[in-house]
């Protein structure tokens, strides 16, 4: 663990995250610039669905072997390795379209092969965080990270349609292919020692079942992925249906979906914002709980928007909480457990995020032809704020 008194983890941690943001930008360009060109050859909920189910499903699968990997190598590498197997992959698919063979169907497998390094990386990265950074400085640079992704989040639907507008979708591929390399340039300018591990000795469906037993055996872990497993199940209506909401309440016009975009980046970064000068939270669990709740209580005000306007300042207040939920539950995790096993946890958050998330849009999308869909936030929301009441509940108990 770094000390705070050593200059030199504000220049680690700069270069680590210049690093990350690169490679994080031309992957999310891509992918919107991917996810255009399909909706514009085939018009086809069909074909979204398989597309959405190819960027999330692998990870699942593979998500387990990278939190074993994170806790027993140098994530360091891990995470340069990932950002070049992707870069092939995308390398592998321009080439193809520039030969010619510009089937939807290899586009499909391409974005397996991208999304597969994913479900490495992603462990290592949030586990790297804590040998980079003093601990009573995790809350800081995570809300600054949160503040840089909701930004980019803001950026790169409009570049990733630019690209396709101008230089067309293989164009938009070298872009990511560009970007992971230089990713990959500036990562390797940080020095990262191996986490200190016992793990190498085992199998890896070894490691996987100590991982899984170490956060059944440690109550406020239990708690923690209970809680993640049914908020992500609970706010997939409120992440998916929002512009089939707008379009069938308030109007189909496109400036009406530019501007919801905008004012949930714009109160995602704001909240970022408040969470890096904030610094810290001194109770994470209490505070991902009644973040919980206002993120339930305002997004179930959106189904009882009267106009566009409300709708937006609706939407803008339940921005403001996600960060900070978000940033809370990464760092109680970076303080809480060791080392060692920082991998293999932040593994099965992202299988249960990558895993829930799909199944419950099969599910509330065709609902949502059947029901209206603020009634479908509503009942939402109102169980989002109960899992908050729970969890802050069951963190009370633990205290006392």
């Amino acid at each position: 663990m770094p000390n705070d008194n050593q200059p030199n983890w504000k220049i680690r941690i700069a270069i680590f995250l210049i690093s990350q943001n690169l490679s994080l930008f031309g992957s999310s360009v891509v992918g919107f610039a991917v996810l255009w060109h399909i909706t514009l050859e085939t018009s086809s909920g069909v074909w979204m669905m398989l597309w959405t189910l190819c960027t999330l499903v692998p990870q699942v699968f593979i998500s387990p072997f990278g939190g074993v990997w994170a806790d027993r190598y140098n994530r360091k590498y891990l995470i340069m390795l990932a950002d070049a197997f992707t870069a092939l992959a995308t390398l592998a698919m321009a080439i193809s379209f520039l030969l010619g063979f510009r089937s939807l169907e290899l586009l499909l497998v391409a974005s397996v092969a991208r999304v597969i390094p994913a479900g490495v990386q992603n462990p290592a990265v949030n586990a790297i965080y804590p040998q980079l950074v003093p601990e009573e400085k995790l809350t800081k640079v995570q809300g600054f990270n949160q503040t840089l992704n909701s930004a980019q989040a803001l950026l790169s639907p409009a570049v990733g349609g630019l690209l396709l507008g101008t230089v067309g979708i293989v164009g938009a591929f070298f872009v990511d292919v560009i970007t992971a390399a230089l990713a990959i340039l500036v990562m390797s300018r940080i020095h990262v020692e191996r986490p200190t591990t016992g793990v190498s000795g085992k199998s890896v469906w070894g490691d996987i079942h100590d991982g899984i037993a170490y956060i059944w055996g440690h109550r406020q872990l239990r708690w923690l992925i209970i809680c993640i497993l049914f908020v992500f199940l609970l706010i997939t209506p409120a992440f998916t249906l929002n512009t089939l909401l707008i379009e069938r309440t308030f109007g189909s016009e496109v400036w009406r979906l530019t501007v919801h975009e905008i004012v949930w980046s714009v109160a995602m970064i704001t909240s970022g914002i408040f969470v890096s000068l904030k610094g810290n939270f001194r109770n994470k669990p209490l505070t991902i709980a009644i973040c919980i709740i206002g993120f339930g209580v305002t997004f179930a005000l959106l189904s009882l928007s009267w106009d566009f306007l409300s709708f937006l300042v609706f939407l803008g207040l339940a921005g403001l909480f996600w960060p900070a939920i978000s940033t809370a539950q990464t760092v109680f995790v970076q303080e809480t457990v060791p080392q060692d096993m920082q991998g293999r946890v932040f593994s099965v958050i992202q299988i249960i995020i990558t895993g829930t998330v799909p199944i419950a849009i099969l599910f509330f999308g065709p609902l949502a032809d059947v029901v209206r869909i603020q009634t479908i936030y509503l009942i939402c929301c109102i169980l989002l704020a109960a899992v908050g009441v729970i969890y802050g509940l069951s963190e009370k108990q633990e205290r006392n």
